[in-house]
């Protein structure tokens, strides 16, 4: 079975509940890790990880679940090897006795997961330990923690997973042949991070032929890591010169306004100009899964609602817990490494992203201004951005 199958495999079994080993880098920890998703998660799976792993059962959640709960780190300054950032550990509230039986820690782990549950749901310390998944995933830290969050998140569960290392009979850590030889006996399927990564952020082999009302384009899809159902997606000329500097626009996605229409925003007026030039000068398009600047679709119609209370859109977002823009280019920059593309002239108004793909190792030659197009519902949000988010952008009135 090739490297893909066998990850594809793995995440099926994943997916329908079912435990697998997870192993980092060799330069690394070079450990196993049992794994299964949290909301999947059964009290036997659990006396299987004390009984067969002997590691600790720890929880990896997004930094957001650890907000909502008021987990702080266990330690202020983390000196830990790899920074593993561990939370105060945390029992159920209700329901549980010791604490440390594995229907008390299922118990807690379906609290810490639900969406509806507070601070007041936790009593501290306890038997459990939350670790917070780096918000750049396994690009940012290659650990267990985030591996967790990102394979739960891609095959469409709550971003959380339960993880325990396995150690041999005499107590050290079990590796290569031997970690191969207990996936065996215990028929769990055995995949790396490196692989996972790789398997992430691939690219399908064949691109596909797609004319447009634009121009004539190449259709690449590229894992995004959230999930396999929804990839970045590269749009390449078709007459397009990958080998010198090329004209490229990073579009992240707006489902109101690239689809509907909104007027709220200049998303969609500006995929379509971005599209006509990028059709004159041969250009690329890279549709990025960032709905919201990184918040998701749903934060953003939360966003929306304290707009239409007297928040900005930067003040918004505060308001929910991000950052004005939570935004990374680091897979546009990956993207265009897959493509060969190592100097590009931006479409963008906006200097992060000529910032963000410098950092991530690309050359950016020149910046060049996409106009944008005010309407009545969208003015606020274009002179929000120009001012307070910094966008070099001159405002036209819409005819």
């Amino acid at each position: 079975m090739n490297v893909k199958k066998r990850i594809e495999s793995a995440l099926e079994h994943y997916r329908s509940g079912g435990m697998i080993i997870v192993t980092d880098d060799f330069e690394r920890e070079n450990e196993g890790d049992l794994m299964v998703s949290a909301q999947c998660i059964t009290v036997d799976q659990i006396s299987f990880m004390a009984k067969y792993g002997r590691g600790l059962i720890c929880l990896p959640i997004e930094k957001s679940t650890a907000e909502r709960l008021n987990l702080p780190l266990m330690s202020r300054s983390n000196s830990s090897q790899y920074s593993t950032a561990f939370t105060i550990s945390v029992d159920a509230a209700e329901g549980t006795t010791t604490g440390i039986s594995a229907f008390d820690r299922l118990l807690t782990i379906q609290t810490i997961i639900n969406c509806q549950s507070e601070e007041a749901d936790l009593l501290r310390p306890g038997h459990l330990f939350p670790l917070i998944a780096a918000e750049g995933g396994l690009k940012e830290r290659k650990g267990h923690t985030e591996a967790a969050v990102e394979i739960s998140r891609y095959v469409g569960h709550h971003p959380s997973g339960v993880i325990c290392e396995i150690m041999s009979d005499d107590g050290t850590m079990t590796r290569g042949k031997d970690l191969e030889a207990f996936a065996r006996t215990h028929n769990l399927p055995l995949i790396s991070i490196e692989e996972m990564e790789e398997f992430f952020y691939s690219k399908e082999e064949e691109p596909v032929f797609l004319p447009t009302d634009k121009g004539t384009f190449e259709l690449y899809c590229f894992s995004s890591g959230l999930s396999e159902h929804m990839p970045h997606i590269a749009l390449v000329h078709k007459q397009a010169d990958l080998s010198g500097p090329i004209t490229v626009r990073l579009h992240s996605e707006c489902l109101t306004g690239d689809i509907f229409g909104s007027q709220r925003c200049d998303c969609g007026n500006q995929l379509k100009k971005a599209l006509e030039i990028l059709n004159e000068k041969r250009g690329i398009l890279l549709y990025m899964r960032q709905e919201g600047r990184g918040i998701g679709l749903v934060n953003k119609m939360k966003a929306y609602r304290l707009q239409e209370a007297g928040c900005d859109t930067v003040d918004a977002n505060i308001k929910l817990g991000f950052s004005p823009d939570e935004r990374n280019y680091e897979d546009a920059a990956h993207i265009l490494k897959k493509l060969g593309i190592k100097e590009v002239e931006l479409l963008t108004n906006n200097p992060l992203k000529v910032e963000g793909l410098i950092q991530s190792g690309i050359k950016v030659n020149r910046r060049i201004p996409l106009e944008s197009t005010a309407t009545p519902y969208s003015r606020y949000y274009l002179e929000t951005k120009k001012e307070r988010m910094k966008h070099i952008l001159e405002i036209r009135e819409a005819i």
